[in-house]
């Protein structure tokens, strides 16, 4: 019970950092991340710039932080990925856990696709791409032909490419989600039969 003022405050103070976040990469969407200004991220969210830095000092600790909470999902896809058997239905998971996972994270994706310089500067490059690595280590079976690890890291890419390449495929993004999985998995399923899996 004494505890709960405590909750309710961290609560808050979760809330209002999510709201900094959601609004800095709104504006650097908007009109590029070195032409936002911590002050105007202030403006946009109403509050005092000392309000702004009792969470964040600089707008590179805010988008490491964005990009480290909506990464986070890959990092626990990864650590799951781990424990299980390598058999398909893990990899299909593995291809349909990721899929959501770039959908909700979304904005953050597509702002480093677009701001490849500010991206590769911070290092958050670095550390997405050691992650999307370790993922594929996951789902690709050494021992498989090399045609069937090429697919299997192709399901990765073809995610990848949904997101990025084919926003003008289709008029119907949810639509073009799902047909970019159905590839995605059947590429997984492909590879798994030419292993010799079950």
């Amino acid at each position: 019970m004494g505890g709960t003022m405590d909750d309710t405050r961290q609560r808050r103070r979760g809330d209002t950092r999510r709201r900094i976040q959601d609004v800095a990469l709104e504006l650097f969407a908007e009109q590029g991340y070195e032409k936002t200004s911590l002050r105007e991220i202030a403006e946009r969210l109403d509050v005092t710039k000392a309000a702004l830095y009792y969470h964040f000092k600089t707008k590179e600790e805010i988008l490491v932080s964005i990009f480290e909470d909506l990464t986070q999902p890959i990092e626990d896809l990864v650590e799951w990925g781990r424990r299980q058997p390598h058999t398909l239905e893990t990899k299909q998971e593995i291809v349909r856990r990721y899929a959501d996972t770039l959908t909700q994270a979304a904005p953050l994706f597509r702002f480093m696709h677009e701001n490849q310089a500010t991206v590769r500067d911070l290092r958050i490059g670095e550390s997405f791409k050691a992650r999307i690595h370790t993922l594929r280590e996951i789902i690709v079976d050494p021992d498989a032909d090399l045609i069937d690890q090429v697919r299997c890291a192709s399901a990765i890419y073809t995610l990848h490419a949904g997101m990025f390449l084919l926003q003008d495929v289709g008029d119907d993004p949810e639509e073009r989600n799902k047909a970019v999985l159905e590839v995605a998995t059947d590429l997984v399923t492909q590879a798994h039969r030419g292993a010799g899996g079950s």
